[in-house]
């Protein structure tokens, strides 16, 4: 008898679907528990203005008959604090997508220190700067040139070294720049050799090795025309062509 009862009183009225009543009595609360919390805390949306991004407002009364000669202040102020606040997010958006593409970059060039203080020798770092420094740095062509001095290069690494006619770094550089970047720029086979075919920009670093060595310079190719860009920092790139300066002048035996 008492387990009859039980059902009954589980049983939803007839025509009616079974969760519909308590599901809108338990909107009606949450409705109504929402309204009096926001009227306990007045300064909530002051303190939160982003949330009106995702509430409609209601229409000012008396202002739909009054025509376009009547400016809802009120309304023209939201609408305002929209648009900052979306060129506030936009511009955040924008930080954080530089930010990560800089922490990507200081790793690459951080890997291709690592790699070439990895050096067996300095045959091997001439590999490494061909070879690995292609995948570390994510580039089609990487190129070590040295103005075209024979006598104070060795005769074994000219095959392996792109020589460059007297004056062509300061040409390319300046009396002082460290590093030049190029967007838009058609590999140049005297820097990259056959692999120009490959370069649409490129990221020239000037090597001063020592006094007592011809001028030189590290390139670094890419296919893609904004890959480099003058427009970047060059924090990084400078602290690539220090480390390998102080790299070959210590393989090679060479003074300051």
């Amino acid at each position: 008898m008492t387990r009859k009862r039980q059902d009954a009183a589980q049983e939803p009225p007839k025509g009616e679907e079974p969760g519909t009543s308590e599901t809108s009595a338990r909107t009606a609360i949450n409705a109504d528990m929402v309204a009096a919390w926001l009227r306990r805390h007045p300064d909530f949306l002051a303190r939160h203005p982003d949330i009106l991004d995702s509430l409609d407002p209601p229409a000012t009364p008396g202002l739909e008959e009054a025509g376009r000669s009547v400016i809802d202040m009120q309304q023209a102020m939201v609408l305002r604090l929209r648009q900052e606040n979306e060129d506030l997010r936009r511009a955040r958006d924008e930080m954080i997508t530089t930010v990560r593409g800089n922490l990507h970059s200081q790793h690459k060039i951080h890997d291709a220190v690592v790699s070439l203080l990895s050096a067996k020798s300095f045959e091997h770092l001439i590999e490494t700067i061909a070879n690995e420094m292609l995948v570390l740095l994510d580039l089609d062509a990487t190129s070590l040139c040295v103005e075209n001095e024979t006598d104070k290069v060795p005769r074994m690494y000219l095959g392996r070294v792109q020589c460059l006619p007297a004056g062509s770094v300061d040409a390319l550089f300046g009396p002082s720049a460290r590093v030049v970047l190029r967007d838009n720029q058609p590999g140049d086979p005297a820097l990259f050799g056959p692999a120009s075919e490959l370069v649409e920009s490129d990221a020239l670093l000037r090597l001063s090795i020592s006094a007592n060595t011809p001028p030189a310079l590290l390139a670094l190719g890419s296919r893609h025309p904004d890959h480099f860009s003058n427009t970047q920092g060059t924090e990084l790139l400078q602290f690539l062509g220090h480390c390998l300066e102080r790299l070959i002048r210590g393989w090679l035996e060479i003074p300051e």
